[in-house]
């Protein structure tokens, strides 16, 4: 069926399509869908991505962006030379779709375990936190005139957004009591300049190849604010999968992901980054804490949701570590 409806929409705007073909669903939720497949063309196969909430689905929630921003943000980025996909096109009613958009397929890797692990990307781990730190330095030099309207949101926001919602699953933590202590304790203030800021940029939101990084994906959480934020919240433990002691990602130390930044051309403090990284390992707690609480009262009872969840003691530790480091 999907196929069919792909195979009508590429003939209306990519010129010489004549259908597509192998598609795949790679991944899905509740309100958003994946789908791999390739345009068949007189030039050879055209390899595409389709990203969409299915006909009959509502708005995005809150804190989304949306697909459309979503789209135009990752075309921005690719027109600036940033490492993105190139948005093909963006699905209008006729095409049957619902809502997203098309874009170009980015062979390599996302799953953090295998990049962090294989011999394949052996040559591009010592790399990769400086050229973390250069993509995340041209995603902030963006204008903000070229951007699709996005919430603003200022650490102080986001501390009592985050209360809020961890006082919502009456589930008391003294670790994290004491991280919004710490928080409110060391709010600091708005930033001197607003920037984009991608809101999940780390290890498994990017696709990476022997290379580097190809292409940032995963723009849901994007908004205007303080441009620590994305080098904090790419430095929280749980990104590392395992490599502890390589705070940026699992690839490098923070200073060397500071190091690229500025080399880039824009000025890095460490200080706001440690207070974002502190925000970020107390937003994924929360976040565990509300999967727990959809898999214990619904609506959904995967085991996926209850194994997320449980991750939740994993943030305490990471936030003890930050905030009680062992000999002070």
């Amino acid at each position: 069926m999907i196929e069919a409806e792909l195979s009508r929409s590429v003939a209306r705007w990519c010129p010489g399509a004549t259908g597509a073909t192998g598609a795949a669903k790679l991944s899905g939720g509740a309100s958003q869908e994946t789908w791999r497949f390739d345009i068949l063309h007189p030039d050879g196969p055209i390899g595409a991505i389709l990203r969409r909430s299915p006909k009959g689905y509502g708005a995005a929630p809150t804190r989304a962006a949306g697909l459309a921003a979503e789209a135009q943000l990752m075309q921005l980025t690719y027109e600036a030379g940033v490492p993105s996909p190139r948005v093909m096109h963006v699905l209008v009613p006729e095409d049957e779709l619902g809502t997203g958009f098309i874009m170009q397929r980015v062979e390599g890797e996302t799953i953090a375990r295998k990049i962090l692990r294989d011999e394949e990307f052996a040559a591009a781990r010592p790399r990769l936190a400086r050229q973390i730190g250069g993509v995340l330095a041209g995603l902030h030099r963006l204008p903000q005139d070229k951007l699709p309207e996005l919430r603003s949101r200022s650490a102080t926001q986001e501390i009592s957004e985050f209360e809020r919602d961890y006082r919502s699953l009456n589930w008391p933590k003294p670790v994290f009591e004491l991280a919004l202590r710490w928080l409110r304790d060391h709010d600091p203030g708005p930033s001197d300049e607003e920037t984009l800021v991608h809101g999940d940029f780390r290890n498994g939101n990017m696709i990476i190849g022997p290379d580097g990084i190809r292409a940032v994906l995963d723009w849901e959480l994007a908004h205007l604010g303080d441009p620590m934020e994305d080098l904090g919240w790419v430095c929280v433990n749980s990104w590392r999968f395992g490599e502890i002691d390589k705070p940026a990602g699992g690839f490098g130390s923070r200073e060397e992901l500071f190091a690229g930044y500025e080399a880039a051309g824009r000025k890095c403090d460490p200080a706001r980054v440690k207070f974002w990284e502190v925000m970020g390992s107390l937003r994924w707690g929360i976040m565990c804490g509300g999967m727990m609480q959809r898999f214990r009262e619904g609506p959904d009872h995967s085991m996926e949701r209850a194994m997320i969840g449980r991750r939740a003691s994993e943030t305490e530790i990471d936030l003890l570590r930050l905030l009680a480091p062992r000999g002070s």
